[in-house]
């Protein structure tokens, strides 16, 4: 018999699991070699589960060389039904029968080769744990925003975005 604890974290799963799926472009977040934080549009290409994401890239980029060295990153995700702060670690993954798998004709659009070149690579993306703002709805939001201005509530604080372990 699960516990509402549990039943809300499986709840809170899902919905990240929905928004993460339904987000085209996922910001992903790495420190680059001189401390900075460096942000960048990344197309998801396929998640077994929220804590396993895959992405493809170049194998001699820049980023790939940053997150080498320090492999703690974070990918944002963006839905009509929420955002996703995914925090994790990420790794330069080689195998090309999953690259073949994941290539799609959009990777073509950003990539220099096609799956067979060999700076051809997948970046994956283990989560460790996901912070999710769910999106209220466009009247709930309004009502919610009108309420705030009018001083009427406090408009909603971060702490009220559940963290799920993944």
């Amino acid at each position: 018999m699960s516990t509402e604890h549990e039943t809300t974290q499986d709840d809170h799963r899902a919905t990240i699991a929905e928004v993460m799926r339904d987000t085209r472009i996922a910001i992903l977040t790495y420190t680059d070699g001189e401390g900075r934080l460096v942000s960048t549009p990344m197309g998801t290409q396929d998640f077994e589960d929220p804590s396993t994401v895959w992405f493809i890239t170049e194998a001699d980029s820049d980023k790939v060389a940053a997150i080498t060295a320090d492999p703690r990153v974070n990918v944002a995700y963006s839905s009509d039904k929420g955002w996703v702060s995914l925090s994790g670690t990420a790794t330069l993954n080689t195998d090309k029968a999953k690259l073949e798998e994941l290539w799609d004709p959009s990777a073509s659009m950003f990539m220099k080769g096609g799956p067979e070149d060999p700076n051809s690579a997948l970046l994956e993306v283990t989560g460790d744990s996901a912070q999710l703002w769910e999106s209220p709805g466009s009247v709930g939001f309004l009502v919610a925003m009108a309420k705030s201005f009018l001083g009427k509530e406090d408009p909603a604080k971060d702490e009220d975005a559940p963290i799920v372990e993944l």
